[in-house]
């Protein structure tokens, strides 16, 4: 049977929590499933940017004259947004890992002035550590692949438009 814990830190601060609830957000769930979800969603994002990049690119006197360039450097500055959207949930993901693995969770009673520390329990520590490693560690991967493919197409899309 397992020992009950009295956990002074909020529900809504405890690590697990913090867990399921990125993993149930619309933003922070894209990288939950399978990859061609995240893939989907961020080709959408792109998608509807890319008008917008390529009336800026547009603008420039040397890039109206050769629409190749133009569409190229369109689609390459169009990436950025992708890009941004994968660093943010980069930064909500590692967090939550961190947390998770720590030995402590830091948390706020009732507001910023009154931070406080609580040692987990082993069997707390040991939960944690499972959802790190077999739920979040293969989530961090995902968006790692992403980015690495995003960057990819970033300078693919730069060499292509500097051969133009």
């Amino acid at each position: 049977m397992a020992e009950a814990v009295s956990c002074p830190v909020p529900p809504e601060q405890r690590p697990l929590e913090e867990f399921q609830q990125l993993s149930t957000s619309w933003f922070f769930s894209w990288p939950v499933g399978d990859e061609p979800f995240l893939a989907k969603s961020l080709a959408i994002s792109w998608i509807m940017v890319l008008p917008v990049c390529l009336l800026v690119a547009s603008g420039s006197w040397a890039l109206k004259q050769d629409p190749p360039r133009l569409v190229v450097a369109g689609a390459v500055s169009a990436l950025v947004l992708p890009l941004f959207l994968l660093m943010r949930q980069w930064l909500g993901w590692t967090y939550v890992m961190k947390r998770l693995l720590s030995e402590s969770v830091d948390y706020e009673e009732s507001g910023w002035y009154d931070g406080q520390t609580w040692e987990k329990p082993l069997s707390w520590r040991e939960q944690d550590l499972l959802v790190a490693r077999h739920e979040v560690r293969p989530i961090l991967g995902r968006l790692g692949r992403a980015m690495a493919t995003a960057a990819a197409l970033m300078l693919g899309g730069a060499s292509l438009c500097q051969a133009l």
